[in-house]
Formats: C-alpha cells, sequence, structure tokens
C-alpha cells in the first residue's frame, strides 16, 4: 500500500539511508561496436522487438553535447546499431507500450540562431508506431522541459510526467497527469500537470526516467535525484517512489543506486563524475531487478540489485 508522505529528505539523508542497508549487487559493463569512437550511455531498458533485445542509447563525442539516438540489438554480449534503422539527433531516449503501440521519447537540443554550436534550449520530442521503422513524430514537450514520461493506466488512460523549472519547478520537480489518449498529449497537458509537492528540498531536483503499472494499479517510478555540492559538481542518484494515479499520493523516495556501485571510469567532465542517469529497470521473477544506468555521462551499465517495487505492491 501506498505510505503516507513525511517531511521531505535532502539527498544526504536519502544516502544515509541507502548505505545503512547494504545490498547484493553484480554488475556488468555495456560493450558497443559500431558507432566509432563515441560514447553510449543513457541507455534504456532492454526490451523484446520481432524476437530480439532491443535497447536505445545516447551516442556522442566525449567533447560534444550533440548526440544521437541508435536502437542497438546484442550479438555475443556486444551491442550493434540495429541494421536499417533510422537514428535520431536526440538525447536521453526513453520507450514504452502504450495500447500495443511503442512510443520512443527524447531531447532535441536548441541551438542559437547565429551559433549553430551553441545550445540555448531544448525540446522532449515522441514517437509512435507499431513497428520500429516506421515511427512518426506526435508531440512535442514544452521548451526547456526534460524528463516526460508516459505510461499506460489500468483502465486504459494514460499517466503522464513531466518535470517543470523556473517559476513553478525551481530547479526541477516532478508534475502528474492523466489524459485519455495519446491524441491528448500536447503542450497545455505538460504545462498543466500537477506538481508531487514535497518531494525535492528546494537546492535539489529530480525527474522521472521511467514508469512501471504495479499490481495493486498504482505507479512504480524510478528517475533521478540529484544537487550540487560546494564547488558546483553535480551527484546524481538513481531513486525510485510509488504513486497512487488517482489521488497523487505517494511513497518516500528511496536511493537504489550509487556512482560507487560501479568502478572507476572515464567522465564526460569533472563536474559529472559522480553522475549516474536511470534509464530503465527490469523486474524478475526472484525478487531482483536489473537497472540499466549512464554512467559519468561516458558508459552504460547494468546492476542486478532487490526488486526496489516489490514493498510497494
Amino acid at each position: 500500500m501506498t505510505r503516507k508522505s513525511r517531511t521531505t529528505e535532502s539527498c544526504k539523508q536519502l544516502l544515509e539511508t541507502f548505505f545503512a542497508n547494504p545490498r547484493l549487487t553484480k554488475v556488468q559493463k555495456l560493450t558497443f561496436s559500431g558507432v566509432g569512437n563515441r560514447d553510449v550511455y543513457n541507455i534504456t531498458a532492454p526490451f523484446q522487438y520481432d524476437g530480439e533485445e532491443v535497447i536505445l542509447g545516447r551516442v556522442e563525442e566525449r567533447d560534444s553535447e550533440f548526440s544521437q539516438v541508435f536502437f542497438f540489438t546484442c550479438k555475443n554480449q556486444v551491442w550493434s546499431p540495429r541494421i536499417h534503422t533510422h537514428t535520431y539527433n536526440l538525447q536521453d531516449p526513453c520507450m514504452t507500450i502504450i495500447k500495443g503501440e511503442l512510443i520512443v521519447g527524447g531531447v532535441e537540443v536548441i541551438t542559437a540562431a547565429d551559433n549553430p554550436s551553441k545550445i540555448v534550449s531544448w525540446v522532449t520530442q515522441f514517437y509512435r508506431g507499431f513497428q520500429i521503422d516506421s515511427l512518426c513524430h506526435f508531440s512535442s514537450g514544452p521548451g526547456t522541459m526534460k524528463d516526460i514520461r508516459l505510461i499506460e493506466l489500468n483502465d486504459g488512460r494514460v499517466g503522464v510526467f513531466t518535470r517543470p523549472q523556473g517559476e513553478r519547478g525551481g530547479r526541477g520537480q516532478i508534475g502528474f497527469t492523466i489524459i485519455n489518449s495519446l491524441e491528448e498529449l500536447n503542450e497545455q497537458t505538460f504545462i498543466n500537470a500537477e506538481i508531487l509537492r514535497e518531494q525535492f528540498v528546494s537546492e535539489e531536483w529530480g525527474g522521472a526516467n521511467e514508469a512501471h503499472l504495479l499490481g495493486n494499479g498504482h505507479v512504480g517510478v524510478l528517475g533521478h535525484v540529484a544537487c550540487f555540492d560546494t564547488v558546483g559538481n553535480k551527484h546524481y542518484y538513481s531513486m525510485v517512489f510509488s504513486l497512487n494515479p488517482e489521488t497523487c499520493e505517494k511513497t518516500p523516495m528511496k536511493i537504489i543506486a550509487v556512482r560507487s556501485d560501479f568502478p572507476r571510469g572515464p567522465g564526460k567532465r569533472h563536474d559529472l563524475e559522480d553522475v549516474i542517469f536511470s534509464g530503465g529497470l527490469i523486474r524478475l521473477s526472484n525478487g531482483r531487478a536489473v537497472l540499466s544506468v549512464g554512467v559519468s555521462d561516458a558508459e552504460a551499465y547494468q546492476i542486478e540489485i532487490p526488486d526496489p517495487f516489490m514493498e510497494y505492491e
């Protein structure tokens, strides 16, 4: 059952709880080919399509923010671009299935009119279709809003997670609303979503990265909580919580993975060393789950952990 939310906890408090409860993990780095010297990170969880396992990944040069999203398939433990498959000029891909239709999203960067190398904004774009090779654009988020995620609810309606910033959302809050169908997914829907209050302290931020329909009809949210330290470095942690979609009552957040769970490795920049970005989670039948993450904006890993959503069902 959903528990009532308690006083908002900071990253420091959430980390204290996390480290006080050690768990058994199994970590695997993903290997990629067919992308030259570019990095692949911020991957989705694997999903089944046409008899094979597929993931989406963000592909870019180490010194650039201009990325492409590739569909990858795996052979002999190496992930390679899916043959004859379109790539998208997007960051941070996400995917879900709604009424049997594949929904793919990602963040398009917007550059200055007089300087194509300068990023001035970004927009989340959504594509839909029953075949990977025939996806069509159908909706765009508001300017500067990342971490928009969709989920089909028990009654067939669509839950929409948003992340407003600025006057409504500060550094980044999670919003939620319900629409009757994908045809209602428009900019006003994103703007009007109710903010889930008292989730992040004012100097911190977070977002939803993937949503799971739980056995009791509630929604298990996989996301991230983030903060700056005193010298301006970013710290991102994987977290989860459960949401009652009818009442927006939510459980407290809990951290489920941190950068130190993974081996030391390269990072895009010094200020991104302590960053993991939740990409997706596969729940197993044995009380365990496999979390897919981007690490330090340079690598992709999977980590097997206790199923974080079991307690919510």
